[in-house]
């Protein structure tokens, strides 16, 4: 297992477009309304505007699981609480967060 995409929630896409343009180098790969994506070093990173609208109101690491269900049904059995059930997110991909015993965030997503 390995961290896939780290996504930040942000308010003002444009000024955190700005700034991480500035802290990458590049320009991102994926640039729309909805979302940004650069891809650093392997892992991806994401600017979500429309995060808080899901509950999601930090930065989420989201860990690469083969089964996003099984792995968000043996974290809750484990003792998390559910921030996102796991959902589908466009190209194949499922997400879903959760939050550990001291309420940190916990992605998960599919290949």
């Amino acid at each position: 297992m390995k961290l896939k995409s780290y996504i930040a929630p942000v308010e003002d896409l444009d000024a955190a477009k700005r700034l991480y343009t500035a802290l990458f180098g590049a320009e991102p790969v994926m640039d729309t309304p909805y979302y940004v994506q650069y891809e650093t070093e392997g892992v991806i990173f994401g600017l979500d505007p429309n995060a808080a609208g899901k509950g999601i109101t930090e930065a989420v690491g989201y860990w690469d699981v083969g089964d996003v269900d099984g792995a968000f049904k043996e974290l809750v059995d484990a003792g998390a609480t559910v921030v996102q059930e796991p959902a589908d997110v466009g190209g194949g991909a499922r997400t879903a967060v959760v939050r550990d015993t001291a309420g940190n965030p916990v992605g998960l997503i599919n290949g």
